[in-house]
C-alpha cells in the first residue's frame, strides 16, 4: 500500500508498505482524508522531540470501515464513515487511574510516537474508532484538531458569564472559540492574521484583536471594563503568548495552556499569587470531546471549506508541506486525499 514517510528533516516521500494485518478486536480502515497538523509540520522541520524518524505522520482522520475483526461491537460495520481517537492509554499510570486517559503518561499518538495514518489502510482497536454519523469523510478529518480546542474549554470550566480570550486562531484555537461560544461565553479571538480573525468572528467570536498591529493590553482593558478576561486559552506555544496569557488574565482567572513553547518562558510569578490564578494544562482530548465536535459539525453551520487550506494527493504532499513551512501562519489544514 501507499504511505507518506518523513525520513529526516525536510525530506518527505511516498513509499510502499505492506498492508496491516487486522487482529481480534480490531477494525480495518481505508483512509479517505488525513490532515497534516502542527506536530507534523514540526516533525518535517526537525523540531519535534517526541518523534523518532523515519515516521509515517498523520492522526486527523476521515476513513471508511473495510472490515471488522472478531469481538467487535455490532455498531461498527463495514461501509461506515468514521474518525479515530489517535491516542493510546496504558490504564495503569496516575492519569489513567484518575480517569484522564487523554493525558496518559505513556501515550503514543498516531504519527508522533508511533507510525501514523498517512497511508491507504490502518488497523486499530475498535475502542479507538468513532462513528461520525452522516458527516462526510472530508469533514471527519477536522474532528480531532477541533476536539483538542473543545477539551481546553472543558479544562477551563467555561460558563455563560465568562469572557474568554483565545490566543491563536489555527484549527485548535478555532475549536476553543467554537466551544466557548456554544457554552454562551463572550469570546475575544487574538491572532496576528486578519483572515483568521475574520473567520473566528464568523464562527462566533464577539471581538477580535490583531496582536501584531493593535495594543492588545489596551484593547483588552477596553473590552472587559478594566478587569481582563476571565479565561485565557493559549493555543500558540510561544514565549510572548504564554506571557500574555498570564499578564492579561483577570484576577482569580483561569489560564489554560495547549501549545508547547519551543524555549523556556520567564514569568512574573507574583501574578500567580497576587491574582490567585488557576493555571492548567490541556492535552489531547477525551471521547466526549470528539462527540461534542461531531454534534457541532452535524449542525452544518461550520464553514468547513474555509478551514481546509489545501487538498493534495500523496505525491503532492511534500510540496504542500514545503509551502506551509515557508508561511505557517497562513494555513489552517492541508488534507491528503487517499481515495
Amino acid at each position: 500500500m501507499k504511505a507518506i514517510q518523513i525520513s529526516e528533516p525536510s525530506v518527505m516521500k511516498v513509499i510502499e508498505m505492506a498492508e496491516p494485518q487486522m487482529g481480534e478486536g480490531e477494525v480495518l480502515l481505508k483512509m479517505k482524508y488525513v490532515g497534516f497538523c502542527g506536530s507534523d509540520l514540526n516533525t518535517y522541520r526537525g523540531g519535534n522531540p517526541m518523534v523518532k524518524m523515519p515516521v509515517v505522520p498523520g492522526h486527523e482522520v476521515g476513513a471508511e470501515i473495510v472490515k471488522v475483526g472478531k469481538n467487535v461491537p455490532a455498531n461498527l460495520q463495514a461501509g461506515m464513515i468514521v474518525t479515530v481517537n489517535p491516542y493510546t492509554n496504558c490504564g495503569k499510570c496516575a492519569s489513567c487511574r484518575n480517569g484522564r486517559v487523554n493525558a496518559c503518561q505513556h501515550n503514543e499518538t498516531l504519527g508522533v510516537q508511533r507510525w501514523g495514518a498517512m497511508c491507504d489502510y490502518i488497523a486499530l482497536p475498535w475502542e479507538k474508532v468513532i462513528p461520525a454519523g452522516n458527516l462526510p469523510a472530508r469533514t471527519c478529518a477536522l474532528i480531532e484538531p477541533m476536539s483538542v480546542g473543545f477539551h481546553a474549554v472543558s479544562r477551563a470550566q467555561v460558563t455563560d458569564i465568562d469572557v474568554v480570550m483565545v490566543i491563536g486562531c489555527g484549527m485548535v484555537g478555532m475549536g476553543a472559540v467554537v466551544r466557548s461560544v456554544l457554552r454562551g461565553a463572550t469570546v475575544i479571538a487574538a491572532d496576528i492574521d486578519d483572515e483568521k480573525l475574520a473567520l473566528a468572528k464568523e464562527m462566533g467570536a464577539t471581538y477580535t484583536i490583531n496582536t501584531k498591529t493593535e495594543d492588545a493590553h489596551a484593547r483588552l482593558q477596553e473590552l472587559t471594563g478594566g478587569f481582563g478576561p476571565d479565561v485565557v486559552i493559549e493555543a500558540v506555544g510561544s514565549v510572548p503568548t504564554y506571557q500574555m496569557a498570564v499578564n492579561e488574565v483577570a484576577f482569580t482567572g483561569r489560564v489554560v495552556c495547549i501549545g508547547y513553547a519551543k524555549s523556556e518562558v520567564s514569568f512574573q510569578t507574583k501574578y500567580f499569587v497576587q491574582k490567585e490564578l488557576d493555571i492548567r494544562g490541556s492535552r489531547n482530548a477525551l471521547p466526549s470531546d470528539f462527540r461534542a465536535v461531531i454534534h457541532y459539525l452535524e449542525r452544518g453551520t461550520c464553514p468547513v471549506d474555509r478551514l481546509i487550506s489545501n487538498e493534495v494527493k500523496p505525491e503532492q504532499a511534500e510540496q504542500a508541506m514545503q509551502q506551509w513551512a515557508e508561511n505557517p501562519g497562513k494555513v489552517f489544514r492541508i488534507l491528503v486525499d487517499f481515495r
